[in-house]
């Protein structure tokens, strides 16, 4: 998996239990998978159309580093589905904890909001990177 983001918890960011608020974690897993697949698909008109199950699997309190890393599942006509996973970054080890992992897919749209295929170069370069993968 490729690193997409990097955050550090923040005391705005903690919920009622003095953890992470779920709803900021999920927007930041949206907002990092945003980036990479308009990056990788070459438009900025990309939106989300489905996001996984989410479990939360350990807290992050206030100061704790975080680090979203996503590779492509697949790419279809129109669409691209990520996996993502955010993990708990310790300063002092360098160690990683799986916080969470999803999927999210995306579509690219047109100026009217209609799907619309994603381009040859884009669909070369993936099948490239699955080449080299293996």
């Amino acid at each position: 998996m490729e690193l997409l983001s990097k955050k550090i918890v923040m005391g705005r960011d903690i919920g009622i239990h003095g953890n992470l608020f779920g709803g900021i974690l999920m927007a930041w897993i949206d907002e990092a998978a945003a980036a990479y697949a308009t990056e990788f698909c070459y438009t900025p008109n990309m939106v989300t159309v489905k996001v996984g199950e989410l479990t939360f699997k350990k807290p992050l309190k206030a100061g704790q580093h975080l680090r979203i890393y996503g590779e492509i599942d697949k790419l279809g006509k129109t669409s691209i589905t990520l996996n993502l996973e955010a993990r708990k970054y310790s300063l002092y080890s360098g160690e990683e904890t799986l916080v969470c992992s999803t999927s999210i897919t995306f579509v690219r749209i047109d100026d009217d909001g209609s799907p619309t295929a994603i381009g040859e170069t884009v669909k070369r370069n993936y099948l490239n990177t699955k080449l080299l993968q293996n």
